[in-house]
């Protein structure tokens, strides 16, 4: 009885003690190259850090445990803790996060950063996406201002844009390319060589690296130089997990986070010779003049009326990068 007794007493003790930790599993959007990929650098930055402060981290290779989507329903469901993600996964929540895709809108990195942080743009992105289970844990930088690849022809004026059928990511992209002239439908990024070769889409907007590391400059051959808007990926978080971790491991997430967002900035400063790289795969660049780039800001600025944000929310975005 004494021996029932002591048993069951330890095992209420070991009821009430910390749980080990699980491993935290990053699903991946991008291949695994720190040199070609701002998105991996943050991820491999923010395991390495966890992984050497205790709590044990596993990166996932894109595609492992499902797409866009699936990733996303996971995270939200604390599944899977960690997803690099396009920013428009979390705007079936809340549409405020599409401020970061206005074009011709922020100037750089810095501006972006200070709309998000002092201007608390991130903590109002969060507070309508956390309720659902999901957490943008950071903004990350995956290369210069993304311009406009094509299979057919250069592009040098926004005239230039008719007759191209470019690959959108959603209506809202859509939407952009008409006020360019131009024709887009959507297709998932799984899905893009296929487009590309088949003609069912004659391009896309990225930055430069994009076809450098995903294998397209085989039938991508024009590249402009567009400059339009920063080129952005998200890092999601499940919220559970999140709030679900004491405040010391909470603690070493947010500090991981710290040091992937300096590694991922620090990173977009080595890019500055992708376009030679381009150049060097057979793809031919344009650089667009004052003239040009103006021309497609100006016709850009249609899309801040589409309904897609408020004025409201625009205007808030404004005052958040003035900050």
């Amino acid at each position: 009885m004494k021996r029932l007794k002591l048993i069951t007493a330890l095992a209420a003790m070991l009821s009430l003690a910390p749980a080990a930790h699980a491993e935290v599993k990053i699903a991946l959007d991008s291949p695994p190259d720190l040199e070609g990929s701002g998105s991996y650098v943050w991820a491999n930055t923010f395991a390495s850090y966890l992984n050497e402060h205790g709590m044990q981290a596993e990166e996932f290779q894109r595609g492992a445990l499902g797409n866009d989507d699936e990733v996303f329903d996971q995270v939200s469901q604390g599944l899977v803790e960690i997803g690099m993600a396009p920013l428009n996964i979390v705007g079936s929540l809340d549409k405020l996060i599409f401020g970061l895709r206005l074009p011709y809108f922020f100037a750089d990195m810095e501006e972006v950063d200070r709309s998000l942080n002092k201007g608390g743009m991130l903590a109002r992105i969060n507070e309508k996406t956390t309720p659902e289970g999901v957490r943008v844990l950071a903004v990350n930088t995956v290369g210069p201002a993304s311009g406009i690849f094509n299979t057919k022809k250069p592009v040098n004026t926004l005239a230039d844009m008719q007759g191209l059928r470019m690959r959108a990511l959603d209506e809202s992209q859509i939407e952009l390319y008409k006020t360019w002239g131009a024709n887009g439908t959507i297709v998932s990024w799984a899905e893009v060589p296929n487009a590309l070769q088949t003609g069912v889409a004659d391009g896309y907007l990225n930055p430069a690296f994009v076809p450098l590391l995903f294998g397209h400059t085989d039938f991508i051959k024009h590249y402009t130089d567009a400059a339009i808007s920063p080129s952005l990926r998200i890092t999601i978080a499940s919220e559970d997990w999140y709030q679900g971790l004491s405040d010391e491991d909470r603690k070493t997430v947010d500090d991981a986070t710290a040091a992937a967002n300096a590694a991922n900035r620090a990173w977009l400063g080595t890019q500055a010779g992708v376009i030679d790289k381009l150049k060097e795969a057979g793809v031919e660049v344009v650089m667009l003049d004052d003239a040009a780039r103006e021309e497609f800001r100006k016709a850009s600025e249609a899309t801040y009326e589409s309904g897609l944000l408020t004025p409201e929310q625009i205007d808030d975005w404004r005052k958040a990068k003035s900050q």
